[in-house]
């Protein structure tokens, strides 16, 4: 299994790191596209160094490389996750402006009809924002938008960022214990 995981430049980084850090953790390889904005985020927002980020990934490519394999359909992979995914990312992919390689893997993703999942963070979200999605999910990805559940009673941040990245494993079928499932009659009346 080998996925494709671009972190673009909204906030929300931490759930772009700790899905590598799961990917890692069951042994499921990664290819890794980083905007030069997410690589800001991740000093703007956490104690991480991109460098440590980097490190999580199986191989890292260089977000303007036309000549990475990512660049094309042929590639061999489960997928592409997008996040966290800014506005400005979700844009490009519906709007098919490819200029960099996280836009192109996304667009080789849709035309190879794999799974694409893209976490947005931006709230309030306005029409262009939603109608961008509407068509993204009109092509076939997969909108999950940073809204955690709280039926597993988080204790912390970590347990609400787990759910998200739960939640994205989920599609593509990777077993995890990243959150504790909903199960049958757990309300009482």
């Amino acid at each position: 299994m080998r996925m494709i995981v671009g972190l673009s430049g909204a906030s929300g980084i931490v759930y772009g790191i700790r899905l590598l850090a799961a990917l890692r953790e069951l042994d499921v390889e990664s290819d890794l596209i980083m905007t030069d904005l997410a690589a800001k985020m991740v000093e703007i927002e956490t104690d991480y160094r991109v460098s440590d980020v980097c490190a999580l990934a199986t191989r890292v490519h260089d977000c303007f490389d036309f000549t990475s394999p990512l660049a094309s359909g042929g590639f061999r992979n489960t997928g592409m996750v997008v996040i966290p995914c800014s506005m400005k990312t979700i844009a490009g992919i519906a709007c098919g402006f490819a200029d960099n390689l996280l836009l192109r893997a996304a667009d080789c993703t849709l035309k190879e009809r794999r799974h694409l999942v893209l976490v947005p963070r931006e709230t309030p979200l306005n029409t262009i924002h939603l109608q961008n999605m509407l068509a993204l999910a009109g092509a076939g990805a997969t909108i999950l938008p940073a809204a955690p559940g709280f039926y597993h009673r988080p204790a912390d941040i970590t347990d609400l960022v787990d759910h998200i990245v739960g939640k994205v494993l989920d599609i593509f079928d990777i077993e995890h214990h990243l959150y504790r499932r909903w199960k049958e009659g757990e309300i009482s009346g």
